[in-house]
């Protein structure tokens, strides 16, 4: 075990990521390229991938649309889409600042899922026109996975999107975040001994993520009336009629919610918790050591937002939390959607689901958690990490059975099936990066 970090070389460790970013992204020019996947032996090959043999498996197409998922690569392509309306914890920077975390996000989905992922920022902020124009991807895409758009929009265009697309819709930043968040959470329950239908949940922030994390944990057994969630006026609560005509999201939960009726902010609902769930402002400062405090015995604290969170992991803990998680992958017990999209796709893309449910997204948060349990679960390991690559297919595997228990997937397969299908393509994934690192292709960096 290695020797303790001083505050000073903890924050230093946390300010190194976004040097080296700054170094390492002028140096590339983009994180991902196209390559061929189909054999080019001479030139007369040109003849079968483009004209003139091209147009049979059009005409195949054309006269059976299913076709496009055997003759192209439609069945592995997912389109990452942001309007760059709220990126990490950025805020509204643009489509084009934006396209840095698309193109990360295709990077991760490629190596971690072995998904062909196309970032894909729009030059609009309107919902109407986002929804329009995801619709228009449709013929080139087998699923969506919507990035960084702010709410309340996000709600509106998930929604609409997922009644009226014939390929999944998703919302990383919902449905992402809140799959890892519980399996974060089971485990963490597990750690301190307390029930999911039992503890009282303070829930920082009601943005997208905190939103749809609130609607799963009731669907995985929490209370709502445990529940007790702020926003940047405060708690929740019946009172706040002010949420009824634009945020309806907000003022559901407001009259499902804290069933003591607490009012006030942060340190009124952090008060006698036993689980604080922060996704807000970036800190340091946000949530204050004396709020922790405040919390019963065997505290859990989730504090995710991004790139700082809300307050330092080492500072949780002097105040008396007794777990704690963060989003980043530099502290103990990253919550973070690197866990979950890329196997939650690979299940979906694998059994061609027509959409991702809840119901899925706790199936993945089911195996997450319980891939960390069978290595050994303690205070600073909750959850499995990117490192641990064969969580990913049996991730896919559970949501992928999910899928066709629930009648939504257009394939077939066991457990066994999947797992080997998920395997076999996420390996050639990073197989195919190590082979392209080695003989140069991918030119390492100067230490």
């Amino acid at each position: 075990m290695g020797k303790k970090l001083t505050k000073e070389e903890l924050l230093k460790k946390a300010e190194k990521p976004g040097k080296d970013a700054m170094k390492l992204h002028p140096f590339y020019r983009g994180k991902i390229e196209v390559l061929p996947k189909s054999c080019i032996r001479d030139f007369n090959d040109f003849a079968i991938w483009y004209t003139p043999g091209v147009a049979q498996p059009c005409k195949d197409i054309q006269q059976n649309p299913e076709k496009v998922f055997e003759h192209t690569n439609k069945w592995n392509f997912v389109a990452v889409v942001s309007d760059g309306t709220r990126v990490l914890g950025l805020g509204d920077i643009g489509p084009e600042a934006g396209l840095p975390v698309m193109e990360g996000k295709a990077l991760l989905f490629k190596y971690l899922g072995g998904v062909d992922a196309v970032p894909i920022c729009l030059g609009t902020k309107n919902a109407d026109e986002i929804i329009k124009a995801v619709k228009w991807l449709t013929p080139s895409f087998g699923g969506i996975n919507l990035e960084d758009i702010a709410h309340p929009k996000c709600f509106k265009i998930l929604d609409t999107l997922r009644e009226e697309m014939t390929i999944p819709v998703w919302h990383d930043d919902q449905q992402g975040t809140a799959t890892v968040t519980l399996a974060g959470l089971k485990n963490a329950l597990k750690i301190v001994g307390k029930d999911m239908d039992k503890v009282k949940i303070s829930m920082i922030g009601t943005g997208a993520a905190n939103i749809c994390i609130a609607r799963v944990l009731i669907a995985a057994g929490a209370e709502p009336g445990n529940m007790c969630m702020v926003d940047s006026k405060g708690i929740l609560h019946p009172d706040r009629k002010e949420l009824m005509p634009d945020y309806p999201e907000k003022w559901d939960f407001a009259q499902r919610t804290n069933s003591e009726g607490r009012k006030g902010g942060i340190p009124e609902a952090m008060k006698g918790a036993d689980v604080c769930i922060a996704l807000s402002k970036p800190g340091p400062d946000t949530i204050k050591k004396e709020w922790i405090s405040s919390m019963n015995n065997d505290a859990i604290v989730f504090v995710c937002a991004n790139p700082i969170p809300e307050i330092w992991p080492w500072e949780a803990k002097e105040a008396g939390a007794r777990v704690v998680a963060t989003g980043r992958s530099d502290f103990p017990n990253q919550v973070n959607n690197s866990l979950g999209f890329p196997g939650i796709f690979r299940g979906t893309l694998d059994v061609m689901a027509k959409t991702i449910t809840d119901e899925m997204c706790i199936a993945a948060a089911d195996e997450l958690a319980l891939c960390a349990e069978e290595k050994g679960l303690s205070e600073d390991s909750l959850i499995p990490t990117m490192a641990d690559w064969e969580v990913y297919p049996r991730e896919a595997a559970a949501v992928g059975l999910k899928a066709i228990e629930q009648g939504i997937a257009r394939v077939k397969m066991t457990r066994d099936e999947l797992i080997a299908k998920a395997s076999s393509i996420i390996k050639k994934a990073r197989d195919e990066t190590d082979s392209l690192q080695k003989q140069g292709f991918i030119q390492l960096p100067e230490e």
